[in-house]
Parts: structure tokens; sequence; C-alpha cells
């Protein structure tokens, strides 16, 4: 495993990590408290020192379990965890200092941990980046040892520029991948002026870069790849990074022939990702072993070539770019 600096934190992370909204189950599926477990030890056994979280993954299990995980091993692991999308309406009006600062603490107790290494405020409503004393509870937070650091997780690239203006603000998650490639400009020049960590999300375009997908293929009732291609309950470029899921198929048709005798692209897509330095780490999720032992196959692979990748950003800009690039 390798491992990179996270922005301002100066935290050195796996720069393959591992994302929890999937562990311990598919979308939609039942958490299964010991697959769970597996999979976030194996990951500690693999090398990766970071995982991510969020109060609202399977109603805080996935929390719980990390928790767990994390007060087991001897290793210390960075947990980052999540808060604000439990408000209901998730509106701008509802965010209020007293709230956030109890969902931390739930947070605290439901990882029976005394301090969490990052909190990140999950895709808040867009008022809610104006608003000082939202930012400045987490310095008072820290200053109470209750975190180290305050990110965000967010949906545009407004809104990660809007975020760094606040000083606190060590990181920012954000999707990032062959499909959505719009942060690797204004964006990445800016985390280098202010020493932002970049945690890149949704790497794998919800597994459409697996290029394991077809038009047959089918997900879940309760699956968001099902019930939200076009956002009927969250922003619809957390699903398939917002792209036609017919369209997302001819593109990564397109990969396979870039890639033949590759029947799984994964490892490739995470490749591309990590071409950039600017990215600090990447948290693909994992709801099988096999998931996990194909995203921690990277670092035992070739670098990318600058033919291959930039093979792979003329498919993005024929492709992708005109109907999605602006809108995140």
């Amino acid at each position: 495993m390798n491992y990179r600096k996270l922005g301002k934190t100066n935290f050195e992370v796996s720069e393959i990590s591992l994302g929890t909204w999937q562990v311990g189950g598919k979308w939609g599926d039942p958490f299964n408290d010991q697959e769970a477990e597996r999979i976030l030890n194996e990951a500690i056994d693999g090398g990766v020192n970071f995982i991510d979280t969020a109060d609202v993954y399977s109603d805080g299990l996935s929390e719980k379990a990390v928790g767990k995980v994390v007060r087991e091993r001897s290793e210390y692991i960075y947990v980052a965890t999540k808060c604000g999308r439990q408000i209901n309406p998730h509106t701008n009006e509802n965010y209020t200092v007293e709230a956030l600062r109890g969902y931390v603490e739930e947070s605290l107790r439901r990882m029976k941990i005394e301090r969490i290494d990052l909190i990140q405020l999950h895709s808040i409503p867009n008022d809610v980046y104006y608003r000082p004393e939202i930012f400045g509870l987490f310095e008072r937070l820290k200053e109470e040892g209750k975190i180290q650091h305050l990110g965000v997780s967010v949906e545009k690239v407004e809104e990660a520029i809007k975020a760094m203006e606040y000083p606190n603000v060590a990181s920012v998650q954000i999707i990032f991948n062959v499909f959505r490639q719009r942060p690797a400009e204004l964006f990445f020049d800016l985390v280098k002026k202010h020493d932002v960590g970049v945690i890149a999300r949704v790497p794998l375009a919800s597994g459409l870069l697996t290029g394991k997908f077809t038009k047959d293929t089918t997900f879940g009732a309760e699956d968001h790849r099902n019930f939200n291609r076009n956002g009927e309950a969250f922003d619809k470029g957390e699903t398939f990074s917002g792209i036609d899921y017919e369209q997302g198929l001819a593109a990564v048709a397109e990969l396979k022939k870039l890639f033949p005798g590759q029947e799984n692209l994964a490892p490739i897509a995470l490749q591309w990702i990590l071409s950039f330095p600017e990215v600090s780490c990447i948290i693909p999720g994992a709801s099988k072993l096999e998931h996990l032992t194909s995203n921690l196959s990277v670092a035992d692979r070739k670098p990318l070539t600058p033919s291959e990748i930039a093979a792979m950003n003329k498919i993005y800009q024929e492709r992708i770019k005109p109907s999605v690039h602006q809108l995140w």
C-alpha cells in the first residue's frame, strides 16, 4: 500500500482507503455485522488506515461496526464520519449549531471512541456555506477534544470552492472518476493553494466502471441504482455519476477496447484517479471481500501509461463531457 498526505491534517493515509456506505450489505439489503467486520478487518490487513463512514449509513450501524473494529485493532486507524443528513427537512433553516453538536456526540457514542479524526459536513444545502457560525462550531469541538479536523463532502465543485474559504476546512470529499472529470480543473489548483486534502468518492461510478454491468443488469427495489437515476431521492450525481445508464455502458464498451482481456476494469479506473497527485485517497466501497481484493490490487499493478490515460480522457470528452461536465 502507498500513502499520501491528507492536506493540512498531515495524516498519511492509504491511497486506497475504504468507504462504508454499503459495507455489510449492498444498497437496500439488510446490514450484516459479521460481513462488515470481515471486510473492515481485511481492509486493515491490506494496509488501509483510513475509513470513511457516516451517521446515516444503515441508520448508524455502519458507524457501530467501524468503531468496534478500530477499537479492537492495534494499528491506528483514521476514522472519518459525517453529519447533517439526518436533518429533516434537509434545509438551511434546520441547520443549527445545537443539532450538529448533537450529531457529533451521537457518533462518538455509537463508535465508542473519544475523538473523531475527521468530521465532515455531509452534502449540506448551499446556503449553509455562507454561515460562519456553523463552521465555527467545529473549532470549539476541536478545542474540546471531540474532533481533530473538519472536512466537507460536496456534490458540486462550486460548493467545495466556497467551503475552502474557511481556514478550518482540511479536506473535501468529492465525486471524481473517469466519468466525472471537472474537479481536475480549477478545484485541483485551489486545493494545492489551500493545502486541502482530496478524498475521491464514487470512484467507480456506482459500479459502472467495473465493466461488469450490461443493459440487462437489474438492481434491487431499494438500490439507488434502480430508484434514483433521475434524482428522485437525492442528487442525481450520486448514481452512476449522473450519466445516463445506456450512455455509460457505451463509454465502458470503449474502455474495454483499450484494455482487451481485462474483465474487471475497476483497478484501472482507480489507477486513473491516482494519476492525479492532488488526490489524497480514494474511498471505494465493498459489499463483498472480492470487491475489496479488487480495489487493493491497484498497488501491485504497473502505472497507466500517458497514452492510456489520454485515450481514457478522449472517451470522456467525446461520450460523457457534453452532457454532464458543467452540472457538478
